[in-house]
């Protein structure tokens, strides 16, 4: 499936464009962005905004990932991530998602996942969507609260992250029938 453009109110969620790295790079090189994700590295290197993007477009060819870039309509700047990682065999897919810290607190990331979770219902026609969080990180639960993915469980010290164990918090939503 070929990666389409989503809308919401306020947000024009693309495929990522090389021309997106200095403001990936910008955003997510700030600690408070790496510190509440897996796998975003601080300090953030140059050339691995590039590296990512060109990566995320081979996945979303390939169908196993659809990674979008959160930009303002009105502007198109650049405000962070969101995305799934399909797993086809089980008809399922694991939501992930940052957002620049000048634009936390104003319900984008929250309006980005809804629409994700539509497009990965609807659209992938897949039956599940979970994500995982970091339990010091009620922020990002409750954008999985709204986006109507239920709280699960909680793995105990599932994650090292800067030599610390840190919990985290499981959400899911499965498609209506």
């Amino acid at each position: 499936m070929r990666q389409l453009t989503l809308q919401t109110k306020r947000l024009t969620l693309r495929p990522y464009q090389l021309t997106d790295a200095p403001g990936m790079q910008q955003l997510a090189g700030e600690r408070a962005i790496a510190a509440t994700t897996l796998r975003i590295p601080h300090p953030y290197p140059d050339g691995v905004a590039e590296e990512w993007i060109a990566s995320a477009l081979e996945r979303a060819a390939s169908g196993k990932a659809y990674h979008f870039a959160m930009v303002l309509t009105e502007t198109d700047e650049f405000l962070g991530s969101v995305g799934l990682t399909v797993q086809r065999e089980w008809e399922r897919a694991e939501l992930g998602y940052w957002i620049g810290v000048p634009y936390w607190g104003r319900g984008y990331t929250t309006e980005a996942a809804i629409e994700i979770v539509r497009f990965g219902f609807e659209d992938l026609g897949l039956h599940r969507i979970y994500a995982s969080v970091f339990a010091n990180n009620p922020a990002s639960a409750r954008v999985l609260e709204k986006a109507g993915l239920t709280y699960e469980g909680r793995q105990v010290q599932a994650i090292k992250k800067w030599d610390e164990f840190l919990d985290t918090l499981t959400y899911a939503r499965v498609k209506a029938t």
